[in-house]
């Protein structure tokens, strides 16, 4: 008789151990491969660069440092607001992203961080960007600096932005050559997502065009992981 309870008693045991290995796999986030990363533009550093120390100011003027990095996964897209496609876009993409990791969970995910880092701080102050930035997602934070202070911050993760002058026709006299104004410009830049990890280092980029998808799948992986 103990030889049959011992039997029954090994069945049960390997059909819950059986029936938990499948919930596990079911309720698992879905994650990718470094092949499938690489083959969706998204590419790790072999070894996560940390950033040296750095200072600037979010939309609600309170200082922005290193620190604020530490703690969770911060997706982080250099930008202006008065960019006409790739900027709104990306930023839609990522307000996206925030969407869909709560509806898979019912909560925001507060290892899930969007961050906008203006490349144009001549024209992006305070509130311009708190408008622009929150628009996207009321959780997401918006960043500026003096050129000074952000070039070196950029430089680190590999970004790279520049103020290209825009000429407009002169009204008169007729045929005369093109003109520049001061304030018409537009800003190039580097249009990668920058990956920094909870610890505050460096980890990775996503290159364009972004996908809602492949973000989501790549933070999971990632998350997962670290």
């Amino acid at each position: 008789m103990s030889g049959v309870k011992l039997t029954v008693s090994l069945c049960v045991g390997f059909i819950v151990i059986v029936v938990s290995m499948f919930v596990v796999s079911v309720l698992r986030p879905e994650q990718l491969t470094d092949e499938e990363m690489r083959a969706r533009g998204v590419f790790v550093l072999p070894q996560p660069r940390d950033i040296a120390p750095f200072n600037l100011t979010d939309q609600n003027g309170q200082s922005f440092t290193r620190d604020n990095l530490e703690g969770a996964w911060s997706f982080v897209f250099f930008g202006f607001t008065q960019c006409p496609d790739v900027c709104p876009t990306s930023m839609s993409i990522l307000g996206q992203v925030e969407l869909a990791l709560r509806d898979a969970s019912g909560e925001f995910d507060p290892d899930f961080r969007g961050i906008l880092v203006s490349v144009d701080p001549d024209r992006d102050d305070q509130a311009t960007l708190k408008r622009y930035v929150e628009a996207f997602s009321p959780r997401f934070t918006g960043l500026r600096a003096d050129r000074d202070q952000l070039a070196p911050f950029a430089r680190q993760l590999n970004v790279a932005f520049a103020k290209v002058p825009l000429s407009t026709e002169s009204v008169a006299p007729t045929n005369s050559p093109a003109v520049v104004e001061a304030d018409r410009y537009t800003i190039d830049h580097t249009g990668n997502i920058v990956i920094i990890n909870p610890r505050g280092h460096y980890h990775g980029f996503i290159k364009l065009p972004h996908d809602v998808e492949t973000i989501k799948l790549s933070y999971q992986t990632l998350a997962a992981s670290f």
